[in-house]
């Protein structure tokens, strides 16, 4: 059965994360960037309950997941795929694959789903340690578990690959932080997904590169209180798109504010 975690112990082993090194690699050479790249072995386990309770929040900082269009579609990712947060966002075909004890549901062919969570390693267990590296493994929602394979089944053997995000509506911007901190979460993001870069530019500054905080959280300690905000975004593909003013000068913090396009 998955790993069942609380949003607690999430965050106590995301710290350990963070102070893992061979967590903190940039696993690249392991191709889960190219789009719809061939198909690549791993496994699936899933978390929470049918209404997706305990895939809210996460690490990847995206919140309520169905507030933010990302419902029940979801997956936590190990170590191996992670990347340090920068797979957050991303998007994967994967498809059960007979073995082990279980029958992988008749005619299920294919799920897809957006990378918003963390699987954190267990480095005190010898067994069940799927999300450990360099083990590639998916912690699925109940939901999307329950659509490849029978709930009974606990662990299955996947392939999965990269695939394209499709999303409805532009690339949205929450705002959080304070006067003298500002932190940015591009979400809603189609194409590749992932973002690997965010640029902001006030209506009385220039272009400033933004630091990645964690997950798909960017930050600026330069004070944008009063200033219509623009955004430069850029995905893994290498793709960058321009949003000019898509916050006015009345924002607050909390707000979020969608732009008119989309990867």
């Amino acid at each position: 059965m998955a790993t069942s975690f609380n949003f607690v112990f999430l965050w106590l082993s995301f710290a350990a994360f963070l102070a893992d090194p061979i967590a903190c690699r940039l696993l690249d050479p392991i191709g889960i960037q190219k789009i719809n790249g061939a198909w690549r072995n791993a496994h699936a386990t899933f978390y929470g309950d049918m209404g997706g309770g305990e895939t809210m929040q996460g690490a990847c900082g995206y919140g309520n997941l169905h507030e933010q269009g990302y419902g029940l579609e979801t997956a936590a990712i190990s170590t191996a795929l992670f990347n340090n947060g920068l797979t957050c966002g991303a998007c994967f075909e994967l498809k059960c694959q007979p073995g082990g004890h279980y029958t992988c549901l008749p005619n299920s062919g294919t799920i897809k789903i957006t990378a918003t969570n963390f699987c954190p390693p267990n480095y005190t267990k010898t067994v069940d340690i799927w999300c450990n590296p360099p083990q590639e493994h998916f912690d699925l929602s109940l939901y999307m578990f329950t659509k490849i394979a029978p709930y009974r089944a606990g662990v299955i053997n996947v392939s999965y690959r990269r695939v394209l995000c499709q999303k409805q509506g532009g690339v949205r911007f929450q705002l959080n932080g304070n006067p003298y901190w500002l932190i940015v979460l591009p979400f809603n993001v189609g194409g590749a997904g992932d973002v690997v870069g965010v640029n902001i530019k006030g209506s009385s500054t220039g272009w400033l590169k933004m630091s990645k905080n964690w997950g798909q959280n960017w930050e600026t300690g330069t004070v944008f209180v009063g200033q219509s905000l623009s955004f430069q975004v850029t995905t893994s593909d290498s793709r960058t798109l321009q949003f000019d003013n898509v916050v006015p000068s009345s924002w607050q913090f909390g707000q979020t504010f969608e732009g008119k396009r989309n990867f």
